[in-house]
């Protein structure tokens, strides 16, 4: 009876392994598809180097018909696809949270601006100075709806890009202005929090 059970399992492992695993294949390009359109390419190349290389290898391991090779580096490749689409997706969320939080402090720093702006224009500042914190503030209007329209494309580098610096530019005008006023002997805006 065992001999007989031996004999099974030899010749069923046999049968499985004579024929190429088209079916794993296929599976293993299709979790490399959707690890394609999850980014990882981009945000978990890595991973995504791997399983392409994988897969690769079970291509080659059918072509020199070693159909167990084949099989076992096809659900390699298919589990490394997965595991890159998972990192691209986390990659991605961290990255968005952080444009976001950008954004965020930046439009906080230029409504703060704006008020000192106002105080500045209330106590007569000069021209020149107010000029140069509108051109900032213009500036980082402009910025901060290019960085929001980048980040409905998800196109997160260019995005955070757009606003470098914004932050520190707008908090020297805010100094620059706080300073004319207190010149002019004026008490300076309040800030909001």
């Amino acid at each position: 009876m065992r001999r007989l059970f031996l004999l099974l399992c030899t010749v069923s492992l046999a049968v499985a392994c004579s024929e190429p695993p088209h079916k794993e294949l296929d599976r293993a390009q299709g979790a490399l598809d959707a690890a394609r359109a999850a980014g990882a390419e981009q945000y978990a190349a890595e991973s995504f180097t791997a399983a392409t290389g994988a897969l690769a290898e079970a291509h080659e391991a059918v072509n020199q018909r070693d159909y167990r090779l084949a099989l076992s580096l096809a659900v390699d490749a298919s589990e490394r696809a997965q595991g890159a689409a998972k990192e691209a997706a986390e990659v991605r969320a961290t990255i968005l949270g952080e444009r976001e939080r950008a954004i965020a402090s930046t439009t906080s720093a230029l409504k703060e601006l704006h008020s000192q702006i106002a105080a500045a224009q209330a106590a007569r500042v000069p021209a020149p100075e107010l000029e140069a914190a509108e051109a900032v503030s213009d500036d980082t209007a402009a910025a901060l709806q290019e960085a929001r329209t980048l980040l409905g494309q998800e196109d997160y580098a260019a995005a955070g890009k757009r606003l470098e610096g914004r932050t520190d530019e707008i908090r020297e005008q805010i100094a620059l202005l706080e300073e004319a006023v207190k010149a002019r002997g004026a008490p300076p805006a309040r800030r909001r929090r």
